[in-house]
């Protein structure tokens, strides 16, 4: 693998960023000199929040780690990691129910472009069943989700499901 900018990027949706997420981020940069974290724009998906949205509280989150880059991005990730003259792809394996999925991407990635390398690397043991749609789902159903999300993460998914299950009166 040759690393030749130490750049590597972490793509997702991040719908939203929690704690598995941050610890992945934390272990990359203890590897790589440079992450970009690639907030995935994609409007097939229903996410909860906006593209924008995930991008600030990401940046948000990681603003004292000069490391650490945050950009949206769109299409195919191999045309994102051109853009960024990368080759390293940073993905996190939580489950040997991952694997299957993550294997796939990760060679099509690489026959899209055959300088990609895949890095996999796994959560801390206590976010290993953490999802996005779990944290979600908790919300939506009135559960606690601290220490499983960022505190302003938390506020933000609590002030978004208060709106929805309250909508404004006229």
């Amino acid at each position: 693998m040759t690393l030749a900018n130490g750049l590597a990027v972490y793509p997702g949706s991040f719908d939203p960023i929690h704690m598995g997420h941050v610890d992945i981020i934390e272990r990359a940069v203890q590897i790589f000199p440079r992450l970009v974290v690639g907030v995935l724009e994609n409007i097939e998906k229903n996410a909860l929040f906006s593209t924008e949205e995930r991008v600030e509280m990401m940046r948000e989150q990681f603003a004292g780690e000069p490391a650490v880059e945050v950009r949206s991005f769109s299409g195919l990730l191999v045309n994102f990691l051109k853009e960024l003259d990368a080759t390293v792809i940073i993905r996190g394996m939580r489950a040997v129910s991952d694997f299957e999925y993550e294997f796939q991407m990760a060679l099509m990635n690489r026959r899209l472009y055959p300088h990609a390398e895949t890095v996999f690397l796994t959560p801390k043991e206590e976010y290993t069943y953490l999802s996005s749609r779990l944290v979600k789902e908790v919300v939506a159903l009135g559960g606690d989700v601290t220490g499983l999300v960022p505190e302003a993460v938390a506020a933000r998914l609590h002030a978004r499901y208060r709106k929805a299950t309250h909508p404004p009166t006229r």
